[in-house]
């Protein structure tokens, strides 16, 4: 067996520390997320709610006097998560231990200092900090040029980081990066990625080569979504941090690492914080500096943690296609009918059933929507025949979604697609208790009127992970639709125009672009 370097021997002690969910594993002094009143924020009790500012760019001493750091994670499964209630991850036990470097020798509880946390998209991290809400970015921040002129790193915590290739198992190897030239990578919208990424580009440019085709993803989806549509063959190929990939080829069976294919090397990955903020830096790098580079990561038990993680499959898979192509003229005539993007509905349809009709469930649910019986009878609904015609169940389920959106996300306050959000969650979940999740969120400061990042914790806490991942999936299947949709669509368009070009010529060649019935 290969000799394990010394950074991957410390990502293997990292997660022994980190991701064992047992009782008996329990820390007495660790903050449960709690959502009763409204001096609870993001997990920690105040006695004086006052403490926390909406807006600040004060430095340490005022920070100090308050009491509260506030940190800005991202939120996703490897650096900050919430399991059975509890905080969990690499950026938010690096930080915990920074509270406790922060509160050394403290004893009463009026002075110590407290960390909260406070979940956004990846790529409001910076701007959100600049601005004031936050004073810390912990998120596995690269330090690249672009970043550094907005704000400022404490010394690096990760050295020496590789940024590579990923590729789906029945996607083409990629031997070095060059290999990419003329191939679509999917990142983070917002990486370094991203940036490193068009580095190659110039250099294939001058190579007298194609480009590569960078996609910056949708912006709900984080490195390890992409990575588990990877996995399931959606895309073939991203860009990640080297022991990210690590961690994840232990849990998804279906990625290969490039190791060769290396974007950028020498990475360092660190802290930001604001320009102006030189006494909070300090205190970062006084905790760096006595800090060994990494102490919560390994993939022995973040193996076992995932172990039971319902992964997505690919809906553009053949026979999956196939399944699709007989349904699509519903999902656009009820589409239609009940202002639903037809792809929502059918990425609905295979996250529930794969586009089983037959299917039933064990509650009582039946067939390509799952959708109950009693749930189509239903004065609002009034739809029958769901058990034994796709065409009805198709019809209730658009309709009771439909319904949900209607009666309980429509007012102005919520966006289109947040509307969507909640509605996907309300189908699983129920209206209700969406609703209570959404007040819960409200009360600790979180935008009840956004599902991803906000309301989605109260999710995890309440419910745990089956319908944040239920939410999560279908706009992964509604990605991958959309997708090949677009493709398609671009070819069908392609197609036409070369073939009245033809006709102008005066040659009556047919050409066969389109695989799929999707018109």
């Amino acid at each position: 067996m290969k000799e394990l370097s010394y950074s991957n021997k410390i990502v293997i002690v990292l997660c022994l520390l980190l991701l064992i969910p047992c009782a008996s594993c329990k820390k007495e002094d660790e903050p449960i997320i709690k959502v009763d009143n409204n001096d609870q924020w993001l997990g920690f009790e105040t006695s004086d709610s006052s403490r926390v500012v909406e807006k600040s760019t004060d430095d340490f001493l005022e920070m100090e006097k308050r009491r509260i750091i506030r940190v800005l994670v991202s939120y996703n499964n490897t650096n900050y998560f919430i399991e059975g209630g509890r905080q969990r991850g690499l950026e938010y036990e690096l930080m915990e231990k920074f509270e406790g470097f922060l509160n050394k020798g403290k004893v009463k509880n009026d002075e110590k200092i407290d960390l909260i946390f406070q979940s956004v998209p990846f790529e409001s991290l910076i701007p959100l900090l600049v601005e004031g809400r936050g004073d810390i970015a912990a998120a596995g921040l690269t330090i690249i040029p672009r970043r550094k002129k907005q704000v400022d790193f404490t010394f690096p915590y990760r050295r020496g980081v590789s940024e590579i290739v990923i590729r789906s198992k029945d996607a083409d190897t990629i031997s070095n990066k060059y290999d990419l030239a003329g191939k679509e990578v999917y990142v983070v919208k917002g990486s370094s990625y991203y940036d490193h990424l068009n580095d190659l580009n110039n250099e294939l440019e001058k190579l007298g080569k194609s480009k590569v085709s960078i996609i910056e993803a949708d912006e709900s989806l984080e490195s390890e979504d992409i990575l588990q549509m990877i996995n399931a063959g959606i895309y073939k190929y991203t860009v990640v941090d080297d022991y990210l990939g690590e961690l994840w080829n232990g849990v998804l069976d279906k990625i290969e690492l490039q190791k060769n294919a290396i974007i950028n090397e020498g990475g360092e990955i660190g802290w930001a914080v604001r320009k102006d903020n030189p006494l909070l830096m300090q205190k970062l790098n006084e905790f760096v500096k006595k800090s060994e580079q990494g102490t919560l990561l390994g993939n022995l038990l973040f193996k076992r943690y995932y172990r039971n993680t319902k992964w997505i499959d690919n809906p553009l898979a053949e026979k999956n296609k196939k399944q699709l192509d007989n349904y699509i003229n519903l999902f656009k005539k009820y589409g239609e009918q009940y202002d639903f993007d037809w792809l929502f509905l059918g990425a609905i349809a295979f996250q529930e059933s794969h586009l089983d009709q037959d299917k039933k469930s064990k509650s009582g649910a039946v067939g390509i929507m799952q959708i109950k019986p009693s749930t189509a009878a239903d004065k609002n609904v009034d739809i029958k025949g769901v058990e034994k015609n796709a065409e009805q169940n198709i019809h209730a389920a658009a309709k009771y979604l439909s319904f949900l959106r209607n009666r309980y996300f429509s007012g102005p306050e919520i966006d289109d697609v947040t509307e969507i959000d909640f509605t996907i969650a309300a189908y699983n979940a129920g209206p209700r208790r969406v609703q209570e999740m959404r007040k819960k969120a409200d009360n600790i400061g979180l935008d009840s009127n956004k599902w991803f990042d906000n309301v989605e914790q109260i999710a995890m806490k309440e419910i745990g992970r089956e319908t944040v991942e239920y939410v999560a999936n279908i706009h992964k299947y509604y990605l991958a639709y959309k997708t090949i949709y677009t493709t398609l669509q671009k070819k069908k368009k392609l197609a036409i125009s070369v073939s009245m070009s033809l006709s102008c010529a005066g040659t009556s060649r047919s050409i066969a672009l389109i695989p799929l019935n999707f018109k």
